[in-house]
């Protein structure tokens, strides 16, 4: 289960109170009213509701709390939100890129300027200063970074990254780490 939806379950007032009465010892539907002083048409669908979720199980009429539920979620969101590397030192580069790249791959071509400069930056550091290409090298490299490769090219070439003559390319600009 996700924190997400660990929250969502106990987002209620009436669930989280049917939950609270469980985990404080009431083990029956009558035990959980007397506990919580809610009415019994509030508590059936609030038991419903978190057995469903996991929050809460139902065995021979008595009613146990799946505490474990929540080292459960704190384990899935540890294991989720795995530390990302950086892909650039500056931190605000760091942030654009972040935001338009996931797995390596370019999830959207920046509509605005100044991000899409980081971008394609950041993508002709894929191509070796003085090294020269064939348009479909180029196009092999692109593709992995984005499926619409013709377009990041003609970024890159209007961006003065990657120069070309007779469907030969090479890198033309942008920074170079050393």
């Amino acid at each position: 289960m996700t924190p997400t939806a660990l929250c969502g379950l106990l987002a209620e007032p009436d669930r989280l109170r049917v939950f609270a009465a469980v985990v404080l010892g009431a083990r029956t539907p009558s035990a959980v009213e007397s506990a919580t002083g809610l009415p019994a048409r509030l508590i059936e669908p609030a038991i419903r509701r978190l057995q469903q979720g996991g929050l809460l199980a139902v065995d021979g009429g008595e009613l146990s709390a799946a505490a474990d539920a929540f080292k459960d979620a704190v384990r899935h969101q540890a294991t989720a939100a795995a530390p990302q590397p950086q892909l650039d030192p500056d931190r605000q580069r760091d942030l654009i890129l972040r935001t338009f790249i996931a797995d390596g791959r370019l999830t959207q071509i920046p509509a605005a300027h100044a991000k899409r400069t980081v971008v394609l930056e950041h993508i002709a550091s894929s191509f070796e200063p003085g090294v020269r290409y064939p348009e479909r090298e180029v196009n092999a490299i692109l593709r992995a970074w984005h499926d619409d490769h013709a377009a990041l090219r003609r970024y890159l070439v209007d961006a003065g990254l990657l120069s070309r003559d007779s469907n030969v390319y090479w890198r033309s600009g942008g920074p170079v780490v050393v």
